[in-house]
């Protein structure tokens, strides 16, 4: 139980660090395009998916962070 629980625990810190770098580069070229975009309609759509990756990526920290809490919930006992 314990290999299996370190297992969980380094894919999940490997999903949470790759997330998070991917979220934030696209986070910048969304920010980017907002300040660069010409039209008022591509602003707002800027303005929208820099909204979904910030709502994505607190979504991706409080699932690593519910399956930490239901691992730890489980007893060491089980085999």
């Amino acid at each position: 139980m314990t290999q299996l629980k370190a297992l969980i625990d380094n894919w999940i810190l490997i999903a949470q660090g790759l997330l998070a770098s991917v979220g934030a580069l696209a986070f910048l070229i969304a920010f980017m395009y907002k300040i660069v975009a010409v039209d008022p309609s591509s602003v707002a759509q800027a303005k929208k998916w820099i909204g979904r990756i910030v709502f994505g990526t607190i979504g991706v920290e409080v699932a690593g962070t519910l399956t930490h809490a239901l691992i730890a919930s489980v007893p060491a006992t089980i085999h």
